[in-house]
């Protein structure tokens, strides 16, 4: 798989550009804040669509415009094909097309561009906090398994109405009473099947995590990646229908403490993935640079599971990651995207590298 190129319209500071891309390494360089992330943001835009900012969609709109639009170009199985998007001011109002034929719902769209995104902050995928390692994870799994996405969203829907349920549980006791059952219920089958499909993606990454890190660093000892809940049990999750009773007990146990929270205290909300290694977390134990070849080895893996679904690597977009990484990192990553597509930032041209060149200046986009 394999980006062709971009055309952009009044997307952030891009009034309009149009860039075609090598199949092998391209460089997009330049000074800071000169649009060049913008390029990446809305390459990634059409892979899963949404910006990696995590901004809403009115914010990527140039200042003045009535809407942003992106085309992108790319071949997937052989076959020529675009994706086009028309993003309004209303969060809720966008158009999009898949090869000219309109699509309603973004889930719809996951799984048909697929991209690895490594930026800086993926750095602190080990270090940081759960909410960061839920998002990468929700994320990857969404894009091999689509129906995840739907499943993910309903679960967030039912969380939002039993939490509300649970702030007004002192001023409405028997509506509360009534009905946090039925909530417990819902969220209890939907969070079962994102905990097995969550645990499933962890069990396929590790395999490749252990290979890079190995490679990587040259050290003996194996990472090993853990799927959990908040109380770091190692379940097993497989058994959707086991799992779904325990979550359910889990919610109808503790309402007291729950109403004293304001929220809903059980529920793959609250899970995280433990990465150990020798038997120590890697999170409290590991230095930084052993924390920084495990983030870089979950994203390449995230790169490997992608080629086992779809038979063909994604296109791997790095935000000045290599300014971030040592000589020894920055050398294992460029081999490991020998025969890829890779599209990168740089605050300067790279003149080692044998890709095609991009200079990138308050927004406009010159092939060097």
């Amino acid at each position: 798989m394999y980006c062709s190129g971009i055309a952009l319209t009044d997307f952030r500071n891009i009034a309009s550009a149009a860039v075609s891309f090598d199949q092998g390494v391209n460089v997009l360089y330049g000074n800071n804040a000169q649009g060049k992330t913008n390029l990446l943001e809305g390459i990634y835009f059409a892979a899963i669509g949404k910006s990696f900012r995590g901004q809403h969609a009115p914010e990527v709109i140039r200042f003045g415009a009535e809407y942003a639009a992106l085309s992108l170009d790319y071949t997937a199985g052989g076959r020529e094909q675009n994706i086009s998007m028309r993003l309004f001011p209303n969060n809720r109002a966008r158009a999009v097309e898949k090869n000219k034929v309109r699509i309603s719902r973004m889930s719809e769209l996951l799984g048909s561009f697929r991209a690895v995104l490594f930026c800086p902050e993926h750095l602190s995928l080990i270090k940081g906090g759960p909410a960061e390692r839920r998002q990468f994870l929700d994320i990857a799994v969404s894009a091999s398994e689509p129906v995840y996405l739907a499943t993910l969203q309903r679960y967030g829907h039912i969380l939002k109405q039993r939490n509300a349920l649970i702030r007004k549980a002192k001023e409405e006791p028997e509506m509360f009473e009534s009905t946090v059952d039925l909530w417990s219920a819902q969220l209890a089958k939907e969070g079962a099947y994102i905990a097995r499909s969550r645990q499933r993606y962890i069990k396929r990454a590790e395999k490749y995590v252990k290979e890079c890190f190995a490679a990587m660093t040259g050290e003996k000892e194996a990472p090993t990646l853990f799927y959990h809940g908040p109380d770091k049990s190692g379940s097993d999750y497989e058994d959707v229908a086991c799992t779904e009773k325990e979550l359910y007990r889990l919610l109808s146990t503790a309402h007291e403490r729950e109403i004293g929270a304001g929220s809903t205290l059980w529920g793959i909300h609250k899970d995280d993935i433990e990465v150990e290694l020798n038997r120590h977390s890697a999170r409290l134990f590991c230095s930084q640079g052993q924390q920084r070849s495990l983030a870089l080895a979950l994203k390449l893996a995230e790169g490997e599971i992608c080629r086992e679904d779809c038979g063909e690597y994604p296109v791997f977009l790095f935000d000045d990651v290599l300014s971030e990484l040592d000589a020894r990192r920055r050398a294992y990553l460029l081999e490991k995207m020998e025969g890829k597509q890779v599209i990168m930032t740089a605050c300067e041209q790279l003149a080692h590298f044998s890709g095609k060149l991009f200079y990138v200046e308050n927004g406009a986009v010159k092939e060097m």
